[in-house]
């Protein structure tokens, strides 16, 4: 997907809770791409509304932006950061919606990347997390999915320029993702 007229290039991280997106966008860091999450968007928005960030109010969130300002509500934020940003190439990590990907491609050339990692895979990812992001329990971890893809981000996934697997150690990841970000820069 390339839409923009502008020499930025926005690469885009998506995939599900647990697949691996954090160490994906963690490489392109390293090859010192600047690197925006959606996660940091909300919760700043929170920030500013008196909201503590925890999962129920960042969660509830998140669904009110998109339902108050659209779904591309989350890009449109990101819009004036990635002008800031030095270089020609950045990344999104964790868009949740096409609009937002769609938002993004009116201004800058997008390419988008899915980690993907199997159901059980990710399960057991999260229960190993220390964050307050951990599901306590399968049920918790049903419940995020289908949030997730309620707001599009499965229909993002199948539409991705490239597609890493993540079922390996974390070297493995690394590896793939070099070789695929060189590819799109």
């Amino acid at each position: 997907m390339r839409w923009g007229n502008s020499q930025k290039r926005v690469i885009v991280i998506v995939g599900m809770p647990g697949a691996g997106k954090s160490l994906a966008s963690h490489v392109a860091k390293g090859l010192g791409m600047p690197v925006f999450v959606s996660g940091d968007v909300i919760r700043n928005e929170a920030m500013k509304r008196g909201l503590t960030p925890n999962k129920r109010n960042l969660g509830r969130l998140m669904l009110e932006l998109r339902k108050s300002e659209g779904m591309g509500a989350v890009a449109r934020r990101l819009v004036p950061l990635i002008e800031k940003s030095s270089g020609s190439n950045s990344v999104y990590e964790g868009a949740r919606s096409m609009e937002e990907v769609e938002e993004l491609a009116r201004h800058y050339n997008v390419s988008v990347i899915a980690i993907h990692a199997s159901r059980d895979t990710r399960f057991q990812r999260l229960l190993k997390r220390k964050r307050g992001d951990r599901p306590r329990t399968r049920s918790d971890f049903v419940e995020r999915d289908k949030r997730e893809l309620s707001v599009g981000v499965g229909r993002i996934i199948s539409m991705a320029d490239r597609m890493v697997e993540n079922e390996e150690s974390i070297p493995a990841l690394e590896r793939r993702m070099r070789r695929v970000l060189r590819t799109l820069t």
